[in-house]
């Protein structure tokens, strides 16, 4: 299902073809703040996948920085709060899935000089 590269090497649904809402969920995603580390969603690499439907439902695929983390819960309200405020997203779904394991080589360089790691 997940076959093209996307912005930032996040897998997007290959026959969806509205490239411009998918720029703007993954913005609107940016405002979405681990509680943990501070640093948003996107530039953690935690999200893989963004898929939005013909009928703009959007399902984002996404892991956590370990298995059993407790803000799953969090997260998911997060992610469905920032992305019900663009208009043309009608539902969301959030599935978090823990493969392939989310490493610090998913890190942005932004999120690495943030959490003060080395390059």
């Amino acid at each position: 299902m997940y076959s093209e590269k996307g912005r930032r090497g996040i897998t997007v649904a290959e026959n969806s073809t509205n490239e411009e809402l998918k720029d703007r969920i993954l913005e609107a995603l940016e405002n979405v703040i681990d509680p943990e580390l501070g640093v948003d969603i996107v530039n953690l690499g935690l999200v893989y996948g963004v898929d939005i439907d013909e009928e703009n439902n959007v399902i984002i695929e996404m892991t956590l920085t370990f298995m059993g983390c407790p803000l799953s819960a969090t997260l998911s309200y997060d992610v469905k709060r920032t992305l019900s405020e663009i208009d043309e997203v009608n539902q969301v779904e959030v599935n978090f899935v823990w493969d392939p394991p989310w490493t610090k080589e998913r890190m942005s360089r932004y999120a690495r000089i943030a959490l003060g790691l080395s390059e």
